[in-house]
């Protein structure tokens, strides 16, 4: 007699929820969950200032969110190994949405950076936790496309979220949009606790080595190192564009409207790649090529943008840089899912999202000196090498897989 197991609407049946089934309620939440956090992106520096916060401190309070999301998602991702993916994809989403509505009761921007920190906290439980919730689920011959699929639903959220927040700001206010927020999260609260089927790596009661053995395990994996560092490197990049290129297209004399399209493209790029790119990535059979791939055209985009000085020019190079972000992180994220066992993904997951938080800070906390220096040609340059030195950490770190 089999064993009964949750279908997809929360319910116990004989049989377990199809991996399609988990996958579209994941993606799903995701877009949801994405969309609500990042409706507060844009808002919450518009609203710092009118709490009288100055430029500097609103940096901060950005700050802390990175910082926090970056340092926590390792040990959470630790956790999901331990907890169990549901739980702690359901303690994140309360907390996202218990900041959500503080936000609305702020009233200095002290407050505002210690709300901020418990947003980093929510975001750090989610992120790590439900990219290994989707390894654990997917046959090992679909984790290229389960990935694509994923990581579209997520930026896609981070897409439209923005967009979303903004309309609400000005049309109902800066409070509006953190209520509305946190009542998306609180109803996405909901449909984890109803819908999300529990992953079958995690079904029942499977033996596990001790904490410290798990974390020794993945600590020593060179592979997982290589994974972690090529992402480090790749966001070294992309926090080059996130934080510079503004500047450097204002300097260009590109209008304010025009910048927002080149951040479109990227986006669009990014998002719409990932799809065909995951299915690639499961016919090749070995994805460390597309990771090199991935990240040549991503160097390739970051030297483009330093000679850049027209908006055609910041556009081609904003397609480029999605492309080859998409190519590369769908197969990274694959590679992680079969170079550690089952029960240490959340672990692994958890290194890999500390390091797209860090690597967008470096570039932010690092460059903008260079550039005040020697320029933008030099400084795109020079983040171009960086993300070649650590591609190449990652080819002499990955030699020990077996494809």
């Amino acid at each position: 007699m089999k064993k009964p197991h949750q279908n997809a609407l929360g319910l116990w049946t004989s049989r377990p929820a199809s991996f399609a089934t988990c996958l579209a309620i994941c993606c799903a939440v995701t877009f949801g969950f994405y969309t609500a956090s990042y409706m507060r992106i844009p808002v919450v520096p518009l609203y710092a200032k009118s709490l009288g916060a100055d430029t500097p401190t609103v940096g901060w309070i950005n700050s802390v969110f990175f910082l926090t999301a970056g340092c926590l998602s390792f040990p959470t991702g630790l956790l999901s190994d331990r907890w169990g993916r549901k739980r702690v994809a359901l303690a994140g989403t309360c907390i996202v949405s218990l900041t959500s509505f503080w936000l609305a009761f702020t009233t200095t921007p002290a407050q505002l950076m210690l709300v901020y920190f418990f947003f980093g906290v929510g975001l750090s439980a989610y992120g790590p936790t439900m990219m290994s919730y989707v390894a654990d689920v997917s046959p090992v011959s679909h984790l290229g496309r389960s990935y694509g699929w994923y990581t579209t639903a997520l930026y896609t959220g981070m897409s439209v979220g923005p967009a979303v927040g903004g309309w609400v700001a000005d049309g109902f206010g800066y409070a509006q949009v953190f209520v509305a927020s946190g009542v998306l999260t609180a109803v996405l609260f909901a449909l984890i606790l109803a819908a999300l089927p529990t992953p079958p790596a995690q079904s029942g009661t499977p033996a596990r080595p001790p904490l410290r053995k798990a974390a020794r395990d993945v600590l020593r994996n060179p592979p997982v190192w290589g994974c972690w560092l090529v992402t480090l490197g790749l966001c070294f990049g992309l926090g080059m564009f996130i934080t510079f290129i503004p500047l450097h297209a204002r300097d260009a004399s590109i209008p304010i409207a025009s910048i927002g399209m080149i951040f479109f493209v990227q986006g669009v790029s990014n998002a719409l790649s990932r799809i065909p790119f995951g299915h690639w990535s499961d016919r090749t059979g070995d994805r460390r090529r597309l990771v090199a791939f991935g990240a040549v055209g991503a160097g390739a985009a970051m030297v483009g943008f330093g000679v850049a000085s027209q908006l055609w020019h910041f556009l081609v190079c904003a397609v480029l840089l999605g492309a080859g972000l998409a190519l590369a992180f769908t197969s990274i994220g694959a590679l992680i899912a079969v170079v550690v066992p089952a029960h240490s993904r959340g672990l692994a997951m958890g290194g890999y999202n500390t390091c797209i938080y860090f690597g967008i800070m470096l570039a932010s906390a690092t460059m903008g000196l260079v550039i005040e220096r020697s320029g933008y040609l030099p400084a795109f340059a020079l983040a171009a090498g960086i993300m070649g030195v650590f591609l190449g950490v990652f080819a002499v770190l990955m030699r020990t897989y077996k494809a």
